[in-house]
């Protein structure tokens, strides 16, 4: 094999990892995970969050009392789980956040949505890393379509560490050009 061609997969290699290290995974709810019982305000949650396509989100609950239906913005403004997208049953589902566009979920338990567990996912076109992920590689779901985790807006070692990942990766490159 030739010097560039090694270069050139040494860089094909380095560009793969490159993405999982920009992607995050986020945790809806946080710590309260998804639940109808208490203190998490969803709207809010979701507000302080900058999802990006390849982002993975996870909805953490008790199977036996929640489930986790994407909905359109119709059944979502109307807390109707009577024909999802999408449903979601395990209790740990992992959904990849694929194109730049609002996803809907709502738990279609009774009483659960109209008590305020239902969640927004505004997806942002990949211009930019993700802000303050809780993880850095994306993970397949159990389901059908998506799901959301969580971060704040300020910079986070999370997203320090994804700025250091990319200043390693113009350093190699220019390495392996050089």
């Amino acid at each position: 094999m030739s010097q560039l061609s090694k270069k050139f997969v040494l860089f094909i290699a380095f560009m793969s990892l490159f993405k999982v290290a920009l992607s995050a995974d986020y945790i809806v709810g946080d710590s309260e995970g998804w639940t109808a019982m208490g203190g998490v305000d969803y709207k809010e949650w979701a507000s302080q969050k900058s999802f990006h396509i390849g982002d993975t989100i996870e909805f953490q609950y008790n199977n036996h009392n929640h489930n986790v239906k994407q909905v359109t913005e119709e059944d979502f403004q109307q807390c109707s789980p009577a024909s999802p997208i999408g449903t979601y049953t395990t209790g740990s589902d992992k959904i990849v956040l694929e194109k730049a566009e609002h996803y809907y979920f709502l738990c279609g338990y009774p009483g659960h949505c109209q008590a305020g567990q239902k969640i927004d996912i505004l997806v942002k076109p990949a211009s930019s890393p993700p802000s303050n992920p809780t993880a850095s590689s994306p993970s397949s779901s159990n389901s059908t379509p998506d799901n959301t985790a969580s971060s704040p807006k300020t910079p986070s070692t999370a997203t320090l560490f994804h700025s250091s990942i990319l200043m390693m990766g113009l350093t190699s490159l220019l390495l392996l050009v050089f």
